[in-house]
């Protein structure tokens, strides 16, 4: 049986072929693309995106993008967003002030907590704090690889965090959308699982929490 179709959502920027490679390693069918069409046609659809909160926005925005983007959210489509694409759901960002977000999910990005260094660049044990098909047979404390400076808000919709400086927000989860501060393109073999499990969610057209916690709302 073909593998489900995932969107990967081309604005032109960041490293967008790992996700897209990564995401094909997993048996989707996962293509670049900043058509709407064919992100109307995909079975699930993905926003990656590194750097700067305001550039990706601008990115997302010129390309027409943002648009598609929340038409494939309505439709209840499986949605990931990762990194600053988890970023670019949120209502806005202290790294851009006076840009706003898509505001899917509702909340601020901020900075990481002060006596850290910045940027986190590094390994990182992410600890999953509710059931959820993401994290699925990953356990409780999988590692995984960030890059970022800034992070969520901690919300309702978060289902991990990560221990820095304090508890950070590493993975939310809202509805049919899931979303990870961490890259799970470039976290071994525990985040091409992760990937996995949402090609799964791709497949079964499904992404719900089995408890009603988080994204429940």
């Amino acid at each position: 049986m073909p593998g489900p179709v995932v969107a990967v959502l081309d604005y032109g920027i960041g490293n967008l072929r790992s996700a897209e490679k990564a995401l094909q390693r997993c048996g989707a069918r996962a293509f670049l693309t900043s058509d709407a069409d064919d992100v109307e046609a995909a079975d699930a659809v993905v926003l990656p995106g590194v750097g700067a909160f305001g550039r990706c926005r601008d990115a997302l925005s010129r390309t027409g993008l943002d648009d598609v983007a929340l038409a494939a959210i309505a439709s209840g489509r499986p949605f990931l967003g990762i990194c600053v694409g988890m970023q670019l759901l949120y209502d806005a960002s202290e790294e851009t002030p006076g840009v706003t977000g898509l505001g899917v999910l509702p909340g601020v990005v901020r900075r990481l907590p002060d006596g850290v260094k910045h940027p986190q660049m590094q390994w990182n044990r992410v600890d999953v704090l509710t059931e959820t098909p993401l994290f699925e047979g990953l356990g409780d404390r999988p590692w995984m690889y960030f890059v970022h400076s800034f992070a969520p808000e901690g919300t309702q919709d978060v289902i991990a965090t990560c221990d820095y400086g304090g508890p950070v927000t590493a993975a939310a989860h809202r509805h049919n959308v899931v979303a990870t501060q961490f890259h799970p393109e470039k976290s071994g073999a525990l985040g091409l699982a992760l990937m996995g499990n949402f090609v799964d969610m791709a497949r079964r057209g499904v992404v719900s929490n089995t408890t009603t916690g988080a994204g429940g709302r």
